[in-house]
């Protein structure tokens, strides 16, 4: 195993490298490994799995309370089949999943709830009994138009290479096409939805799809609306949680000869005449190697790991990160607490009044929000609430602006979120007891420090304005040899669509090997429209 420090170290049969072990890194390593392809891993953390995280809230060594502190929502579980599949195995032969029935439970009020379901029919009723008969109609027919617009982006979008407007209005056809006009292609997610719901309690709701990717349902784009279509073809939990999905990709890449470099951080990526030739770590460890796939955030990439030549070649074709277009950060509680007062299922929701107000404080007076909305995620829950004297594990998070590699809120200013975020809480009727309460807070400084060069920003750039959705990077960097995936990359944040990246960066590399043979802007095969 190459760990002498200091040393440079050949690697027989130019394994590729992956610096990076979050579930982009994590999936490309396991595909390009079930391939037959060498690879190491190199994470600077003790641990992979980078925003996937659990905390210990537990004075108790023996009894660890761990509570996933990043995702913890598992949707398009079609992206793991395949992996998995690939990998000789399967999620059912590996995990412990439950379907979810309640999607989400969301609170206004003590007297104002609202479940939604995986089941479109019983939302209607749910909607006609807390809103109206003809709120309860729009809402199927929005439906059926997030279902439309799913199916029809998925393989020219989702798991295209590199899409362009002009290549996916090609690949849409007339069908397509009239999918996003009906939608309002050039709207905002915010003026969309005007369309479908009269009842501004649901279009608060459902607006709530644009902070999945970062981003203010005032500016991003209407297509977002198809989350709806996504969450409605399921919702998972995980025994163990999100973490275990990461330990059983670890094991099972691990199984096929992933080599695991924990704890090393990459100093830089090293190249010779415009080729990636290999990386420095920390400790001067040089890893030769023609191919190096980076899952990390493009900021990182462009500040710092490449030397000047690579820096002015990625400057010259792509287009540097703007913290000024930085998506959301946040503010979490993990918390192992008491709890009375409310039925909390496994996700959670508390919506306060003013939710243009959230996004203004966000976006553009980049504070904390003054009247934030809450999501709590109570992970000893699901469909059934389970009322005990005993302590549960809760993860609580409110958005906030990712300004953490410039200022650092002080304590007045988080006090004050703090208070705003539990008080709302209570007003809709959960109480939480803070005072024997054993919580790990995480501002943006924290998510900063352990995502570097981001200021916080947990999805990359905020998809604001609908040709954003444009402007990720592809799997395919500048510079040869060089690969990208994340978050931060084509397709976009969020657990499934991380590990897609992953996918699109193993498969990418490997038509460059030789290994396979791509034809056409699809990469990968996908879920639903395309079986």
């Amino acid at each position: 195993m190459p760990s002498v420090a200091g040393r440079v170290v050949l690697l027989a049969k130019a394994p590729v490298v992956i610096i990076g072990g979050g579930i982009g890194g994590l999936t490309c390593a396991l595909d390009l490994a079930s391939s037959g392809v060498e690879v190491i891993l190199i994470e600077k953390e003790s641990q992979v799995g980078g925003k996937i995280r659990q905390l210990n809230c537990s004075k108790d060594l023996i009894k660890p309370a761990l509570i996933d502190s990043g995702p913890t929502v598992f949707t398009m579980r079609w992206v793991f089949d395949a992996l998995f599949q690939k990998a000789g195995t399967s999620l059912e032969s590996e995990l412990k999943l439950e379907k979810l029935n309640i999607l989400a439970r969301h609170a206004w009020s003590k007297d104002e709830r609202l479940d939604l379901f995986s089941d479109v029919e019983q939302s209607a009723q749910a909607i006609a009994a807390f809103s109206s008969p003809a709120e309860a109609k729009r809402f199927l027919q929005f439906s059926d138009q997030c279902r439309r617009l799913y199916k029809a982006l998925e393989k020219p979008y989702m798991l295209s290479a590199k899409p362009n407007f002009a290549g996916m209005i090609s690949d849409l056809g007339m069908s397509g096409s009239k999918v996003l006009y009906e939608i309002g292609l050039f709207n905002n997610l915010w003026k969309s939805l005007g369309n479908y719901f009269h009842d501004p309690r649901l279009r608060q709701l459902f607006g709530r799809y644009a902070t999945y990717c970062g981003s203010s349902p005032y500016q991003a784009p209407a297509t977002l609306m198809l989350i709806a279509d996504v969450e409605a073809q399921g919702v998972w939990a995980l025994e163990g949680g999100m973490y275990s999905l990461v330990k059983t990709i670890h094991k099972l890449a691990e199984a096929k000869g992933v080599q695991f470099l924990t704890g090393q951080a990459c100093e830089e990526i090293l190249l010779d005449h415009g080729h990636i030739s290999g990386v420095r770590l920390t400790d001067g460890t040089v890893l030769h190697t023609e191919s190096v796939v980076f899952n990390g955030d493009l900021a990182a990439l462009q500040t710092g790991l490449l030397n000047s030549e690579g820096s002015k070649a990625l400057s010259a074709k792509m287009i540097p990160p703007s913290p000024a277009k930085r998506s959301l950060s946040a503010i979490t509680w993990s918390m192992n607490a008491k709890t009375d007062g409310f039925p909390l299922v496994r996700h959670n929701v508390f919506f306060n009044q003013n939710y243009h107000a959230e996004f203004d404080d966000i976006f553009s007076k980049r504070r904390l929000p003054v009247k934030p909305t809450v999501y709590v995620c109570a992970q000893d829950q699901s469909d059934v609430y389970q009322s005990s004297s005993n302590t549960q594990r809760l993860l609580c998070l409110v958005n906030a602006p990712a300004n953490g590699d410039q200022s650092e809120f002080n304590a007045q200013e988080i006090d004050a979120c703090e208070h705003e975020t539990f008080g709302l809480l209570q007003q809709c009727g959960l109480n939480i007891d803070l005072d024997s309460a054993i919580c790990q807070r995480t501002t943006p400084s924290l998510f900063n420090q352990l995502f570097p060069a981001t200021g916080g920003a947990l999805y990359g750039q905020a998809n604001h304005g609908w040709m954003e959705t444009f402007g990720r990077a592809s799997a395919q960097s500048p510079i040869p040899g060089l690969y990208l995936a994340g978050g931060s990359v084509h397709p976009g944040p969020g657990v499934p669509m991380a590990a897609l990246s992953g996918r699109m960066a193993a498969a990418t590399l490997m038509d460059h090997l030789g290994l396979i043979k791509l034809s056409g802007r699809t990469l990968i095969s996908g879920g639903t429209s395309t079986l």
